[in-house]
């Protein structure tokens, strides 16, 4: 089997009868230039990709088969030589094009700085776009390790031209939180609504749900960073933090969220896939499907 098989080991001559062009494109991003803690998000496309071919085609949730409406697998994107600032600018074109071509990018980290390029390419089209950020960390630093374009400044940068949710925040440093404090209210950029995990895991979800949608424009571009979800069912990412949200909190928010918002585009990001188990790369294979599942609704 190759490297990088089609999502869900879909034929592409099958996905072309079905809908062509396809509903939603994928992009391979291998790229790990600046984690600073756990190695292998370059190896995280590859093994969401091979483990996706295990992944039912019928959603059971939905009873609906969401691949009928379209989903090629592109070549990976050769950047993982690459500075971050050009990575970011070949992420950016290579959205862009998807785009023109009238398809939902959904891009497969690598770390989470490959964002900050989909993100500004969907920002261009979607001028009045918002981005819910799903990760354990904030992620608001202005630089870090001497990069401003490090995985650790991913929101910070998306702050600055884009209104931001963040869920699922339980790390952060003093120079974030006091970033945080010194945001203006209003609609001025930047503006960042939080919502912590403890707070989430203390809650009701559907009050929560109901919160995070209000905070959201009509167009929302969706980053997922695995490590949102507690390390007991995904363990396999480069910074695991204790205290994580479940399968399930996470489904409710996606689903509400592709009900009453307009989603873009996502991506899933900092897989760092674990020798010897394959739990981890099934999870983020099934996430990325149930939400193709949740965009594509109940008519697939």
């Amino acid at each position: 089997m190759k490297e990088f098989p089609d999502f869900l080991g879909l034929d592409p001559k099958d996905t072309e009868e079905v809908l062509n062009p396809p509903r939603f494109s994928i992009l391979p991003v291998p790229y790990e230039k600046t984690v600073s803690y756990g190695v292998g998000a370059s190896k995280g496309p590859a093994a969401i990709l091979l483990a996706s071919t295990q992944v039912e085609l019928f959603d059971e949730e939905l009873g609906t088969e969401p691949w009928r409406r379209g989903i090629e697998t592109l070549p990976p994107l050769e950047v993982s030589k690459s500075l971050p600032e050009t990575m970011v600018a070949e992420v950016y074109k290579k959205t862009s094009d998807i785009l023109n071509s009238k398809k939902i990018p959904i891009i497969l980290g690598g770390e989470h700085s490959v964002s900050i390029g989909v993100a500004r390419a969907l920002k261009e089209k979607y001028p009045k776009m918002g981005v819910l950020q799903f990760d354990a960390h904030a992620d608001l630093r202005d630089s870090y390790l001497g990069n401003s374009f490090n995985h650790a400044c991913v929101g910070r940068r998306i702050a600055e031209f884009s209104p931001l949710t963040q869920v699922g925040i339980r790390s952060m440093s003093r120079e974030e939180d006091d970033f945080l404090k010194s945001l203006p209210s209003g609609m001025t950029l930047p503006k960042v609504k939080t919502y912590f995990a403890r707070n989430i895991l203390r809650s009701d979800i559907e009050e929560v749900t109901e919160s995070i949608i209000k905070s959201l424009p009509e167009d929302v571009f969706i980053t997922i960073d695995l490590d949102v979800f507690d390390p007991s069912i995904m363990p396999a990412t480069g910074t695991p933090e204790p205290g994580g949200l479940g399968w399930y909190g996470v489904l409710t928010i996606l689903r509400s969220v592709a009900r009453e918002r307009n989603i873009i585009g996502f991506d899933v990001v900092e897989l760092a896939p674990v020798e010897g188990s394959i739990v981890s790369d099934f999870l983020a294979a099934r996430i990325l499907y149930k939400l193709i599942a949740y965009i594509a609704g109940e008519d697939s």
